[in-house]
């Protein structure tokens, strides 16, 4: 009986050891386990930044997130709307993940999907001038923009060699001063009315005015990038943002079609 009894006060002592050894630390009682640490540990590694990345610093950065989390918790913080919508934010993405990750996994870009998509969005260099309107302009400040941007664009159409003399003297975009150049972009970073009015255009090309959330463009064409010549990855990002996209996409028409929507188009006017 006592060697028995030895037995198991030593295997008790030996379990405890082991699960002491697998806490990292402790805040106010809530513990940080090796597992969690470690997994931190590694994500840190994956990011640069102009600290290094020391176990000191990751298990700081745990005990302080550890901390502010008790703290919010003991303000009520989880009750404030802002922070319910931020949460909500959250869930929505979260359960996109979720949902639809083995989906996003299935995705494989070619250099053939590339050029397809490419030969339909050429990436244009461009040059504007650009007459600014408000976010929410009245007739008047629009009617009067668009009245300048017709004067200066009959003033381009008789001199094209004068294009950038006219941006660097009328444009209100920051790219006055480079006679409105801005360089070479491809079609989705550009405002879609903006891209829509050069596309398939040539070298010397330039637009009437084009309206977009910024104002009204007279837009010139200054060169079109040959496929050879493009940034692949960059293309390949930007072709897999796009599948990703009609992923999502058709992931939430499935749930609308099951879902009770009201909509009052009279509040859309």
């Amino acid at each position: 009986m006592k060697i028995l009894s030895l037995t198991i006060i030593f295997s008790l002592t030996s379990l405890c050891l082991n699960a002491q050894d697998n806490i990292v630390a402790e805040v106010n009682g809530k513990k940080i386990t090796k597992e969690v640490f470690d997994q931190s540990f590694k994500q840190n590694q994956l990011f640069v930044t102009n600290k290094k990345v020391t176990k000191e610093k990751v298990l700081n950065d745990l005990i302080n997130r550890a901390l502010g989390i008790e703290k919010a918790k003991k303000s009520g913080l989880g009750n404030d709307s802002t922070v319910k919508e931020k949460m909500n934010d959250v869930l929505y993405h979260a359960q996109i993940s979720k949902d639809l990750e083995p989906e996003f996994l299935k995705i494989k870009i070619t250099d053939d999907s590339v050029k397809s998509y490419y030969k339909k969005n050429p990436e244009y260099r461009t040059a504007h001038i650009l007459f600014r309107v408000r976010a929410n302009p009245d007739k008047a400040e629009t009617e009067e923009a668009l009245k300048q941007a017709l004067k200066v664009y009959q003033a381009a159409q008789k001199k094209p060699g004068k294009f950038s003399e006219l941006a660097n003297k009328y444009s209100q975009s920051s790219t006055a001063v480079n006679g409105g150049d801005l360089g070479f972009q491809p079609a989705v970073i550009m405002a879609p009315e903006y891209f829509e009015a050069i596309n398939g255009k040539s070298k010397g090309y330039i637009s009437p005015p084009v309206r977009t959330q910024f104002g009204y463009h007279i837009i010139k064409v200054l060169a079109v990038k040959k496929f050879k010549d493009i940034n692949v990855p960059r293309y390949k990002k930007i072709v897999y943002d796009m599948e990703r996209d009609n992923v999502i996409e058709n992931y939430f028409n499935r749930l609308r079609s099951s879902a009770e929507i009201k909509i009052n188009k009279q509040a859309l006017k």
